[in-house]
């Protein structure tokens, strides 16, 4: 129920995003979700890959530094009111959301939601439990 995702940390300067990039296309690595967070100085790319071994070896490589962490993908409806759905029932069990990204399969579909929780294992059984779709690693790996 668990998806590993990487988080890059790298100068926040021109061609930071662009050297990334290069490296997991010559790797042939595909980038399934991302997010960019910024400070003045530095940046957190926290990325989902298609081979998350191959990614993380080709960006080390390249002297990145680079951490692995667990998040967890849900699936709700594309609609008005589906993030409000989870964030609601979240709030209402007293389970922080440290951050969160999301994207979208088909417009007026589902939505992925990307959480990484405080206690993943406690927001895993709160989802389940309140009967949200909980996606594998595996399935995100390959969307």
């Amino acid at each position: 129920m668990k998806v590993e995702q990487i988080s890059v940390f790298m100068e926040n300067k021109p061609g930071g995003l662009e050297h990334v990039t290069r490296v997991l296309a010559d790797a042939a690595i595909n980038i399934r979700a991302l997010s960019l967070a910024d400070t003045s100085d530095f940046g957190i790319l926290r990325l989902i890959l298609n081979d998350i071994d191959s990614g993380e070896k080709a960006l080390q490589g390249e002297g990145f530094t680079v951490r692995r962490s667990h998040v967890v993908a849900v699936e709700i409806p594309d609609r008005p009111g589906g993030m409000h759905s989870i964030s609601k029932v979240l709030a209402g069990q007293n389970v922080n959301v440290e951050y969160a990204y999301a994207f979208v399969e088909r417009s007026g579909e589902n939505a992925i939601i990307i959480f990484r929780f405080d206690d993943i294992d406690r927001g895993i059984g709160v989802l389940l439990e309140n009967g949200f779709t909980i996606l594998p690693g595996e399935k995100v790996y390959r969307l």
